[in-house]
């Protein structure tokens, strides 16, 4: 039987973009693509003291006992790769996202489990084509270390993990090295090559923009609003009874928001709706008397614990 134990490690997830049309479009072509750019990949990986611990589909999974060694394995695997790519169409090229993480995780044999896995697999889906994107743990690490820049992501929100992990992206032909050359380790290795660099930012504001599904939704919610509103008016009898389901509805959106957001702690984020819902009903049927002060206290007292508990 095998033996389960926990270990600090790095780990490199990887996979490729629009792995999917590629196989539509050239099924032999894109394997044999793959098969070759696995093999680089692993070559790297080993030249840096890594291992590759699983391959599925597109993807590979390793961990590295250095995390130096790990974000320098990432920065040759693209500067490698874009050497590939700079030689093929555009619509056939074979785009990798890495994404690296540092964390405890569980060992099983030859396999590795846990958050720490987790997480490196959503920064991987976070980062951009030929792009690499890290957690703050990794960054702590290496932001002296490795000649590459760093551009700041936010939070970013995995699912089981209550608190958003701040994420970098690294800007590979921004690069520039602050370590003199005698006390690097490591082989040496080629000069990122010119290539189109995607704005690190953009990635940050698109985690926040509503995905298509999300602008449905609202589209729908504010139809119906407007469809009410409209009822309220031709049938007035002196009463503005739609400001309530349309406070609904404002809410539903808000919640709607929240759930795919990555820019704010979600939980308290959802009390701040509640809390704005409930004042919007104290003033809807005011009376004189501001009596939604005490439930937003309340609330107000759950947000700040969870805010001083979330380190």
């Amino acid at each position: 039987m095998s033996e389960t134990r926990r270990k600090l490690t790095t780990i490199f997830c990887a996979d490729v973009q629009d792995y999917t049309r590629l196989m539509g479009a050239d099924e032999e072509g894109t394997l044999a693509s793959l098969k070759r750019c696995r093999e680089a990949m692993g070559r790297l990986i080993e030249s840096h003291g890594g291992r590759v611990i699983n391959t599925w589909g597109d993807g590979l999974i390793a961990d590295f006992p250095s995390v130096v060694e790990a974000v320098r394995a990432a920065v040759d695997t693209q500067n490698e790769l874009a050497g590939f790519n700079a030689r093929r169409p555009a619509d056939g090229r074979m785009l990798f996202r890495i994404g690296i993480n540092l964390g405890d995780v569980i060992v099983e044999g030859d396999d590795i489990y846990g958050d720490g896995v987790n997480i490196a697999a959503r920064l991987q889906a976070s980062a951009a084509a030929g792009g690499i994107v890290i957690s703050s743990t990794v960054y702590d690490q290496v932001r002296n270390k490795v000649a590459v820049g760093f551009e700041f992501l936010g939070p970013l929100m995995v699912k089981n993990v209550d608190e958003g992990v701040p994420s970098y992206a690294v800007k590979i032909g921004d690069a520039r090295d602050e370590t003199p050359p005698a006390e690097r380790s490591g082989p040496a290795r080629p000069q990122p090559q010119p290539q189109p660099q995607p704005a690190v930012m953009a990635a940050a504001i698109s985690e926040a923009r509503p995905a298509p599904r999300g602008r449905r939704l609202y589209g729908v919610l504010a139809v119906i609003a407007a469809v009410l509103i409209c009822i309220n008016l031709l049938s007035w009898q002196g009463v503005f009874w739609a400001r309530f389901p349309v406070l609904a509805l404002a809410v539903v959106a808000a919640l709607a928001w929240n759930r795919d957001q990555t820019l704010f702690n979600r939980k308290i984020t959802s009390l701040a709706i509640v809390a704005l819902g409930i004042a919007g009903i104290n003033l809807f049927t005011w009376t004189g008397q501001f009596w939604a002060m005490w439930p937003i206290l309340g609330i107000a007292a759950v947000m700040g614990v969870r805010w001083s508990m979330r380190r």
